[in-house]
């Protein structure tokens, strides 16, 4: 792209602003997308190219972020109204992250885990291992589904399980699968699984919770899950 070649010049499908709105945002650069807050570039450089310069300059959207206005004002091509504007979006952005982390459950019990997850797995017919993501706070961060298993068999690798947590850098995690069966017993596997993945998590400094099976109520049985940590099979 030239950079004296200014936006309205250029053909309508590569235009910023076109793109976005025929193919979505993700379809665009972090430069593009600063150059439909920005409109205008300056004599001899396209705003796309102010765009590039300001990401190059502070090498990260988050070091962007950052920057005061008057720290923007002296990137060429930004004046005081166009560092406002990318001043205003930042602050929507956080502000949208703040109001989706409220959002987000306090998984500090197992009777709390169950009633976030029971209705999203009570139709399942095969075992799905989960594990959910949790900051310091024990508040959601994300679930992530490991592995789906046959009726009775699943495989877990610890290195599945904490390249999730270690990504997110979840302070913590649960470890949650079902029982087609409806007998959320644990069994000699989910045993060895649930203290193999209690190492690992020591070794990584991320503590493994708890790790909650789901099953069915029944007559005989008032729980419709099984906590082994509350069974005691946690140290």
């Amino acid at each position: 792209m030239s950079e004296s070649l200014r936006l309205k010049d250029q053909p309508v499908s590569e235009r910023p602003r076109e793109r976005l709105v025929a193919r979505g945002p993700d379809a665009l650069t972090h430069a593009e997308l600063i150059a439909i807050l920005l409109r205008t570039g300056l004599k001899g450089v396209n705003v796309v190219r102010v765009g590039e310069n300001l990401v190059c300059k502070y090498g990260s959207l988050n070091a962007l972020a950052m920057a005061s206005v008057d720290e923007l004002k002296q990137v060429p091509g930004i004046g005081r109204d166009k560092a406002a504007t990318l001043a205003a979006a930042f602050a929507l952005a956080k502000r949208m992250e703040q109001e989706r982390a409220a959002e987000l459950p306090v998984l500090d019990n197992p009777e709390t885990v169950v009633n976030f997850l029971r209705e999203s797995s009570r139709h399942q017919t095969v075992e799905s291992f989960k594990v959910l993501l949790l900051n310091t706070r024990k508040r959601l961060i994300r679930p992530v589904e490991i592995s789906k298993g046959t009726l009775d068999t699943i495989l877990v690798h610890p290195r599945e399980v904490f390249r999730a947590a270690i990504v997110a850098n979840a302070a913590g995690i649960l470890l949650v699968h079902n029982h087609p069966s409806g007998d959320p017993t644990p069994s000699e596997a989910d045993i060895k699984v649930t203290r193999d993945l209690i190492r690992a998590g020591q070794v990584l400094k991320i503590e493994v919770i708890d790790h909650i099976i789901l099953g069915r109520a029944t007559a005989e049985r008032a729980k419709d899950y099984a906590s082994l940590r509350e069974l005691g099979y946690f140290f």
